[in-house]
């Protein structure tokens, strides 16, 4: 089993605990804190919207220091969280990234409606339409099937980023696969591309 299907078997045993109500993690003790001072070695990263109902560290049971998270509203991505997924690999040794997208996500909830107001809440929802875009003519729940659209594209992105993510994909030595996260089960759905 290579460490990306490792990490994955790991973040879905997590996620089964949590969603049962089983979480062994719900706490970190003084003593492992105290332990990561110097380093960390997280096991996987993950680019997660920023919803505060969208916690990954919760949503995977996960205790601190074994997940990369990055999180920003639509789990979009940018230069700054694409070099902190990129320091992840690069300096830390993830062999995995997940996308992880939600249900209810209010910033492709506002793309799908055509958000047009002041601030720089359009830059978000600008890097979300093309995504739209690709599913718009799928049958079902638009705002579901554009979710999991947004995740699946922005982990295409990702593999494609040069230099340092798109070189670890070719190498064999990272996967970036896109998930969704529903709300009522509390279950994690890695999707298929």
């Amino acid at each position: 089993m290579s460490s990306a299907e490792a990490a994955i078997q790991r973040l879905k045993e997590g996620n089964q605990r949590y969603a049962s109500g089983q979480s062994i993690n719900a706490v970190t003790d003084v003593e492992t804190r105290r332990s990561l001072v110097g380093s960390q070695q997280p096991f996987v990263a993950v680019l997660g919207c920023a919803d505060s109902r969208a916690i990954p560290e919760l949503i995977f049971d996960a205790g601190i220091g074994e997940l990369f998270a990055v999180r920003v509203a639509g789990n979009v991505i940018n230069p700054q969280n694409s070099g902190s997924l990129e320091y992840a690999v690069e300096h830390l040794g993830v062999s995995l990234i997940v996308v992880l997208g939600h249900q209810n996500c209010g910033a492709v909830s506002a793309t799908l409606d055509n958000y047009d107001g002041p601030g720089h809440i359009q830059s978000i929802t600008e890097s979300i339409s093309d995504a739209i875009d690709e599913v718009k003519d799928l049958p079902g729940d638009p705002l579901l099937n554009a979710v999991q659209g947004n995740a699946r594209r922005m982990a295409r992105l990702l593999r494609a980023t040069e230099p340092i993510l798109s070189a670890a994909v070719e190498a064999g030595k990272l996967q970036i696969i896109p998930a969704y996260y529903d709300f009522e089960e509390g279950l994690v759905e890695f999707l298929e591309e």
